[in-house]
Parts: structure tokens; sequence; C-alpha cells
């Protein structure tokens, strides 16, 4: 491995890992998909990936999004939390899932 790779596994083990939970929204039918993530990066990318190309990736959204069309969908970040360098990531899955409880009690709309 040369200076330049080692350099990259350094800065790519130095990340900051964030997490969160998001929905995708529907905004003509008005369902919601509430998920929590330990990539909330990598789950805004799948989405928007999956807008440009017309594929929903989610079978649970499959029926409306034939339905309504990848545009009347919404990705938003509810809430983001940064593993610490303390946390497992156990336990940094398991604080996110306990987020995503709270932000469905807080939410209480229909969902897929």
């Amino acid at each position: 491995m040369n200076a330049a790779q080692k350099e990259l596994k350094k800065q790519y083990e130095q990340r900051k890992i964030v997490g969160g939970v998001y929905r995708i929204k529907n905004m003509r039918g008005g369902k919601t998909l509430l998920e929590a993530t330990t990539d909330i990066r990598g789950s805004r990318n799948r989405f928007d990936f999956s807008q440009k190309t017309g594929l929903c990736t989610d079978m649970r959204l499959q029926e409306d999004w034939k339905k309504w069309g990848a545009d009347s969908f919404i990705f938003e970040i509810l809430e983001e939390y940064e593993k610490e360098d303390s946390q497992t990531m156990e336990e940094f899955q398991s604080d996110i899932s306990l987020l995503k409880g709270l932000w469905g009690e807080k939410l209480s709309m229909p969902e897929f």
C-alpha cells in the first residue's frame, strides 16, 4: 500500500459516522415512510438515485410510486445523530432506533 492509499484509509477510518431518522413523504397521497439509519447520507443518495432513475427501491412505496410518480415523493431528514467515539455500533444503532420510536410517536401520520 502506497502513502496515498494509506492516507485515504486513515481518512476513511477517521470520518464522522452520522445516522439519523428520516421520512419519505408522498406529497400527493399524504402517506409517509419513517426510517432510521446509521448512514443518513447513504440513504439520501439512494433516494436521490431512485428519483432520478424513476425506479422505486422500496417495495412499501411501490404502489404509490407507480400511481403518483417519483416526483411526488420527498426525503426529509428529521434528526441527525453523530456516533460518538466511545459508542459501539450496537449502541449507536440502539440510540437511532430509540430516536425513530420518538419520532413515530411525535408524527403519528398515515404510513406505508
